[in-house]
């Protein structure tokens, strides 16, 4: 199996992802363990390795041993935690959902964005728990419209430029509102109390 290559500069494309879920026959999708990871580093909780492969390895339906078993399993996720927290931490907002590109038939980009905020919601709520319901207005507001945007993919959808015009609209405001949410229960670090990367 030849290893995933992954630049240190940039975030994991939805193509690596897609290869490595392929090779490891994963029965999940990996936008909903991109969303997954972002909902819970949005909430605030922060992750050991040992812990985000277990769960990387429980969504994907492999064994605990895979990562042990398969370097380039173990190394691409760990990349990909320490890329992700990073991103969603930058001040130029980069920070992007794990989607596919308009190479993909519209249908395969909205089962993935719902994926994404189907796994971004439930980790939050994981992670977040009671204190969603503490939180500004807004951040509800921004919850309850992915809760909508999630069950996109089910509606019928006829393609079309207004259509992928929607799509892009959509998949901007999830970037933002995870953005925003991030904001909201992650404040600023010092330099002192910057959170270790699992390296």
């Amino acid at each position: 199996m030849p290893d995933i290559e992954i630049d240190n500069q940039t975030a994991a494309s939805f193509e690596q992802w897609a290869n490595l879920f392929s090779s490891h026959k994963a029965f999940s999708h990996p936008s909903e363990l991109h969303g997954g990871l972002c909902g819970r580093l949005a909430a605030g909780s922060r992750m050991d390795a040992r812990d985000w492969l277990a769960l990387v390895c429980e969504q994907m339906g492999l064994p605990e041993s895979a990562p042990e078993e398969s370097v380039d399993l173990k190394e691409f996720m760990t990349r990909a935690y320490d890329q992700t927290l990073e991103l969603l931490k930058a001040s130029d907002m980069s920070f992007q959902p794990l989607m596919p590109d308009d190479d993909y038939a519209l249908e395969q980009r909205l089962e993935a964005l719902s994926c994404w905020v189907r796994g971004f919601l439930e980790g939050l709520a994981l992670s977040a728990g009671a204190s969603l319901g503490e939180a500004p207005e807004e951040i509800r507001e921004v919850i309850g419209d992915m809760v909508a945007i999630s069950q996109v993919a089910d509606q019928e959808e006829e393609g079309g430029e207004e259509s992928e015009q929607q799509l892009l609209e959509i998949v901007e405001y999830v970037r933002l509102g995870a953005l925003s949410v991030f904001t909201e229960f992650n404040p600023p670090e010092s330099a002192s109390s910057k959170q270790p990367t699992l390296h």
